[in-house]
């Protein structure tokens, strides 16, 4: 899983509330599991003119070309403004996987499903929670400049505006922990790669049998 440490990027504003993962990601979309390659499907109905299926090749279809993302300004956000209630329905952990796959590294909204809240974690994806009043400043900013960009500091918290105006976030201590440091389920796991073969040892010498009846 990539490190989330500190980031600036272009914001994109998604005016929208409760956005659903079937909208993120569509259900034709689920059949893969590699956590790559759903990108150019990411919002696949708001995005595209024409229905998407999978492995087809996107490159030549119609786009909507009123969709924020495919609005020339917004060409390489890595930060996606949103409304209340943002990933809400199903939990499928494809949504954070498609963001993150465009290239979407942090989204900030006033509130988000609580499975999706979780995924994006576990996916290398910063979910921000501010109040609507700071949400709505950074909709009306975005708005009024091209080319707006947010850092937004993990270590420290905080989201910095283009004027210097900072807005404090907060995040859960292992989830930041996991997050700067890289490590997903797996990567935890792993750092008990020495403990996890000791012991795996020390049962094969206790119960050798039933090591041979696993080969």
């Amino acid at each position: 899983m990539k490190k989330f440490t500190k980031m600036t990027g272009i914001a994109a504003p998604l005016d929208r509330a409760n956005v659903d993962t079937d909208m993120i990601i569509p259900k034709q979309f689920l059949k893969s599991i590699k956590r790559s390659g759903f990108g150019p499907n990411l919002f696949d109905e708001l995005r595209y003119l024409d229905e998407g299926q999978p492995d087809q090749d996107c490159s030549g279809r119609p786009l909507n070309e009123e969709f924020v993302l495919n609005k020339p300004r917004y060409k390489g956000a890595s930060v996606l403004l949103a409304r209340e209630n943002f990933g809400c329905g199903s939990s499928r952990e494809h949504a954070p996987w498609a963001l993150e796959d465009f290239g979407i590294r942090t989204v900030i909204a006033p509130s988000f499903a609580e499975i999706f809240f979780n995924n994006c974690f576990k996916n290398g994806l910063l979910p921000i929670v501010l109040s609507e009043e700071q949400v709505d400043q950074l909709f009306k900013e975005v708005d009024a400049a091209e080319g707006y960009e947010l850092t937004v500091d993990l270590d420290a918290q905080v989201v910095v505006t283009p004027s210097g105006e900072t807005m404090a976030f907060e995040v859960d201590d292992f989830r930041k922990h996991c997050l700067l440091n890289g490590l997903d389920d797996i990567g935890l796991t792993l750092q008990y790669a020495d403990d996890i073969k000791a012991y795996e040892e020390k049962a094969r010498q206790h119960s050798p049998w039933l090591f041979d009846a696993i080969k």
